[in-house]
């Protein structure tokens, strides 16, 4: 993760300077804009490979869901803004959303399913900074993807292996589990969907 400016801005402000076309990621923290390479390798692979599992668990349902290419989530304070690396809207939510159509923005949880990050160098945004978030504005499940095990002992206990933690909101605040090698995982939003871990890693 690269701080790409020093002075602050709105989220209105990084929306209107965010870049069509560009080799970076940016994302919105507490109103300072981070500069993030985009995903690649690995991390891109896996991001594919959990939205077409997804996709095709949606169609064969025939859920009123759609996994879009871009989005931004707006932190419910309004100083921040994500872009997961996969996140599954429901359509029927959107018509709320009314700067979805011209800014692919969300502002409300209730739009989304399941929003998933794939862990990079920057794990402690995953495991603490976006978890808070994304629970604080009601998503109501949150996966984070260590493919690599490199989050904290705290997060993913000792000794570090990939690991996959799942949160469920329950009662307004996230219920965690986590799925290690051999196990699949286990999705409330998804109930029959399988994908093993080792798929992964």
């Amino acid at each position: 993760m690269v701080l790409a400016k020093s002075k602050t801005l709105s989220f209105d402000d990084f929306i209107a300077w965010l870049p069509e076309r560009s080799e970076f990621r940016y994302e919105l923290r507490d109103r300072d804009l981070l500069e993030m390479p985009k995903p690649r390798g690995k991390h891109s692979e896996i991001a594919v490979l959990l939205s077409g599992q997804l996709y095709l668990e949606i169609t064969r349902l025939g859920l009123p869901y759609l996994i879009p290419r871009e989005s931004i989530v707006k932190s419910i304070d309004g100083k921040s803004g994500y872009e997961p690396d996969v996140i599954v809207l429901d359509k029927e939510q959107l018509v709320q959303e009314s700067r979805w159509e011209t800014e692919s923005i969300i502002t409300q949880g209730s739009s989304v399913k399941l929003a998933i990050e794939v862990v990079s160098t920057n794990w402690q945004d995953d495991y603490a900074v976006k978890q808070i978030a994304y629970q604080t504005l009601g998503v109501q499940e949150y996966w984070i993807v260590d493919y690599l095990g490199l989050g904290g002992r705290y997060f993913i206990g000792y000794p570090k292996q990939p690991t996959i933690s799942v949160y469920y909101l329950v009662d307004g605040e996230y219920d965690l589990h986590q799925f290690r090698n051999g196990d699949s995982i286990r999705s409330l939003t998804f109930p029959n969907f399988q994908l093993s871990i080792d798929r992964l890693i």
